[in-house]
């Protein structure tokens, strides 16, 4: 076991980001660069790291940080383009026209809807788009924001097209060598071995998940019902889960047939426009509609800065033809299958770029920005421009300005809001990752361990056989304190692995629990939260959201925990 001096300088920057976040609540803005001079300082002090080889690792996280960036700045720039163009007003009437019934808007909205958006966008952007929806078809915003939160957990770990296991996973376990060693050992390449993490992390979330719909639902009824109570929940028990196996039937499939990339987008479109499609047959709807109590029985927390009902957007009304107002990016014409047009080329772009070789080759060796060897020390880093989903979701939005007939002033509008969007999380994300990396590649230094590997040792000899029940727990606490499930891979997912091969249990298993955990902690990560009440004019209410989705967290990380025993131990006891 390593010298107890040692561990603890290896918590430094954990413990540091624990409490300067969650304690001192400072944004991560500061907190990521403040965590990245104490890694410095740990690496230096303890492991006797080079400047030449920090300065290395930290350079390599910047473009693992970009490439996240590059995905996450074309998906809300497709987001605020549909936003400005209508077609969201325009897809959100479509699910409002099939029921008023406030239980069935929560299944299609929030767990169907969210989920889609969280398959495209990712990072927290499902909250903040469903939140206000929701507040403008008449929820309490309170309310709008706990069931936009807890709805879409299954689509997290496949978010914004698969980031958080092709960059929190594949990329960072491509640039250490002992892992990429074990890995080949089994005759596996790395994307074959993530490819297999999301199988397990899929069917983890497939079958924890199947009350995740009716969770939504109940937590609504019994927090925000006049009754309070769970039985209106009950009533809707076989839409829920219908609407379940809707989406996890082709997310599971996807996710075994084509990889980590699509199980969320493709899961949530198929079962969107299954459950939608079955609705509005007449089946699953319920015999009587459930609604909320009259406005004026409303407790005052559950109401801020924004009227139920009225328009959540930040835009001005616009002046009409005949001297009336119109909200902004109003599109009275537009149709249903417009409206939902982009992200139907959006899905299609991004299968045609992973299953046709000579254009998935074409991509991956053009445009792409890379340095080897970055100042003598072996590490290297890319960003690869055309390869990254980040440049489909440009592409479309462009085309979007000419197929939903959008004016200037819409094309800077999309624009500004992405860069005010994606601005906070560019100095967080570098500094993030470059820390990560100098943990990781710390043990280049000398004869030590890394800084990660002897953090996995000794969770590895604490917790012993039963390790894998708490892996997806871990998962969840690296993204509580860093609020993506991408960086929570990327903190814990070497972590994860090394105490799997510890502990001779399959590290598939272990670190397929990782990213479901990592799904998990976005339930009750700070910044999330805060971002979700912001936008519907709710900041200062965080305790109380947080209480409640306690709940959520605390049935999936203990049923996962479960589940991965039984897969480590039962299933696959002998696999890699």
């Amino acid at each position: 076991m390593a010298d107890a001096s040692l561990v603890l300088m290896a918590l430094l920057p954990l413990v540091a980001i624990t409490v300067i976040m969650v304690v001192l609540y400072q944004p991560a803005t500061v907190t990521m660069p403040i965590a990245w001079l104490i890694a410095v300082a740990v690496g230096v002090i303890g492991w006797g790291m080079s400047p030449e080889l920090i300065a290395a690792a930290s350079i390599a996280g910047v473009f693992t940080a970009t490439e996240i960036l590059w995905i996450v700045f074309g998906a809300i720039l497709l987001l605020f383009t549909l936003k400005q163009s209508g077609a969201f007003d325009v897809i959100n009437a479509g699910f409002s026209s099939i029921s008023d019934d406030r239980r069935v808007q929560v299944v299609l909205l929030v767990f169907l809807m969210g989920s889609f958006i969280e398959g495209a966008a990712g990072f927290g952007t499902p909250a903040a788009i469903v939140g206000p929806l929701l507040v403008g078809l008449g929820f309490p915003p309170l309310a709008a924001v706990v069931v936009a939160l807890t709805g879409n957990i299954m689509a997290i770990t496949f978010g914004a097209v698969g980031t958080p296991l092709i960059i929190g996973l594949e990329e960072v376990f491509s640039q250490n060598e002992q892992i990429q060693a074990a890995i080949e050992g089994q005759g596996l390449t790395v994307t074959q071995y993530v490819a297999d993490i999301a199988v397990w992390a899929a069917s983890i979330h497939a079958i924890v998940g199947i009350v995740l719909p009716f969770i939504g639902v109940a937590m609504m009824t019994r927090f925000f019902g006049e009754q309070r109570s769970i039985r209106p929940a009950l009533e809707v028990l076989p839409l829920t889960l219908f609407a379940w196996a809707a989406f996890a039937v082709p997310y599971w499939l996807t996710a075994y047939f084509l990889g980590p990339t699509f199980p969320a987008l493709l899961g949530a479109m198929i079962g969107l426009f299954v459950t939608a499609a079955t609705l509005r047959a007449g089946y699953f709807l319920p015999d009587e509609e459930w609604d909320f109590a009259p406005r004026e029985a409303w407790p005052s927390h559950w109401v801020g800065d924004i009227e139920p009902g009225e328009s959540v957007s930040d835009e001005e009304p616009a002046v009409a033809a005949d001297g009336g107002t119109v909200q902004a990016g109003s599109n009275q014409g537009m149709s249903l299958g417009m409206a939902w047009a982009p992200y139907v080329l959006t899905a299609g772009l991004l299968v045609v770029t992973r299953v046709w070789s000579p254009l998935q080759d074409f991509l991956q060796q053009n445009l792409v920005i890379a340095w080897n060897d970055i100042l003598g020390t072996g590490l290297g880093g890319s960003f690869r421009t055309l390869y990254l989903p980040g440049a489909i979701f440009v592409f479309v939005s462009a085309v979007t300005y000419t197929l939903h007939g959008m004016d200037s002033s819409g094309v800077r509008a999309a624009w500004r809001e992405t860069g005010e969007k994606i601005l906070p999380a560019v100095i967080a994300l570098w500094f993030a990752v470059a820390t990560v990396q100098i943990m990781i590649n710390s043990g280049q230094a000398g004869e030590l361990d890394s800084m990660l590997v002897i953090l996995s040792d000794l969770t590895a000899n604490v917790a012993g056989a039963i390790y894998p029940f708490f892996a997806a727990l871990v998962g969840a606490f690296g993204a509580f304190i860093a609020g993506s499930n991408t960086v929570s891979d990327i903190l814990f997912g070497t972590f994860q692995f090394n105490a799997a091969q510890n502990l001779s249990v399959p590290t598939q298993v272990v670190v397929g629990a990782q990213a479901v955990g990592g799904a998990i902690g976005n339930l009750v990560a700070i910044h999330n939260v805060v971002a979700a009440l912001a936008v519907v004019g709710l900041v200062g209410q965080e305790g109380r959201v947080i209480r409640l989705e306690l709940i959520p967290l605390v049935y999936y990380a203990v049923a996962s925990g479960i589940l991965t025993l039984v897969f480590a131990y039962l299933f696959v006891p002998g696999a890699f």
